[in-house]
């Protein structure tokens, strides 16, 4: 019998990450999965524009407003297909995030795609998948899908938005 019923999937708002998405759903419910779409927003620290007294202040709320109308499509397609589907808003660091999710909701696996990012872009930006993968306690799946942008936006069943 498998044993990963409850998988958290973690989506940054691209087409690449939406990538994963396409797998679950040839598996999700065969398997009778239960999945937990995450979409984690980073704080924006606020920012003085120069030359005036303007400060530029991030509006969480209308992100975490927007990031749960981003989710709620992508849910409502997997309910659809007969997958048992919920979804979640948090901020942070998109790893800890990730992570604390994963705890709290007590998931059997992680799936994310992986942008793919080598050498300097990943010195310099880090990867927040390496990250999970390093550091859960559960078994983590990662899709690279380099192509994934063309080939989401190029169909229209997909989940690109």
């Amino acid at each position: 019998m498998y044993k990963h019923k409850r998988v958290l999937v973690a989506l940054d708002g691209s087409p690449a990450a939406e990538a994963v998405l396409n797998f679950l759903l040839d598996i999700a419910g065969p398997l009778d999965m239960t999945v937990l779409l995450l979409r984690v927003l980073e704080p924006v620290p606020p920012m003085a524009i120069e030359g005036t007294t303007h400060f530029t202040v991030d509006d969480v709320e209308m992100r975490r407003y927007d990031a749960g109308e981003y989710l709620a499509p992508l849910a409502a397609r997997l309910r659809t297909q007969g997958v048992d589907a919920t979804c979640q808003v948090r901020v942070g660091r998109p790893a800890e995030q990730i992570l604390g999710a994963a705890r709290e909701s007590h998931v059997d696996l992680i799936a994310m795609a992986t942008h793919g990012r080598t050498g300097l872009g990943r010195l310099l930006f880090g990867s927040v998948a390496e990250e999970v993968l390093r550091r859960a306690s559960v078994p983590v799946f990662m899709i690279r899908q380099p192509h994934a942008v063309d080939t989401a936006a190029a169909t229209k069943e997909g989940f690109a938005r």
